[in-house]
């Protein structure tokens, strides 16, 4: 598989109902710029990676229930980022327009809510 993957860039799709809001939300919470855009279509990259985040425009889209419920759509994967200071960083993802999960079921980890209602996590270095 190296072969095949070797100097080549990777990443993930995330579905949004409005792809530039959410982009530059995690523009802004990584410090990745933004490397393109179009219609529909929004990709960040760190200055320095071969990954990428694409936020793409979903019609229909529905917010993901987290934790799960059933009968309601559920998330299907979610970001993770390490840090150093877990409530700076906290403070700092709200403060950009995260939202705080009301359900934390880790000490050393935090649920949070993108601008899309997409769960992704912050997690403590050496947590």
């Amino acid at each position: 598989m190296r072969s095949r993957t070797s100097g080549m860039w990777w990443g993930t799709a995330v579905e949004a109902p409005d792809p530039a809001l959410l982009a530059r939300f995690y523009s802004e919470l990584l410090e990745w710029p933004i490397v393109h855009e179009e219609p529909g279509t929004v990709v960040v990259a760190p200055p320095q990676g071969a990954v990428y985040i694409v936020f793409q425009e979903a019609a229909g889209y529905r917010r993901p229930a987290w934790p799960p419920v059933d009968g309601e759509q559920r998330a299907m994967m979610h970001l993770d980022f390490q840090v150093a200071d877990l409530d700076g960083a906290v403070a700092e993802a709200v403060a950009k327009g995260a939202v705080l999960a009301p359900d934390q079921p880790q000490d050393h980890v935090r649920v949070l809510f993108d601008p899309a209602g997409h769960p992704f996590c912050l997690c403590r270095e050496n947590g």
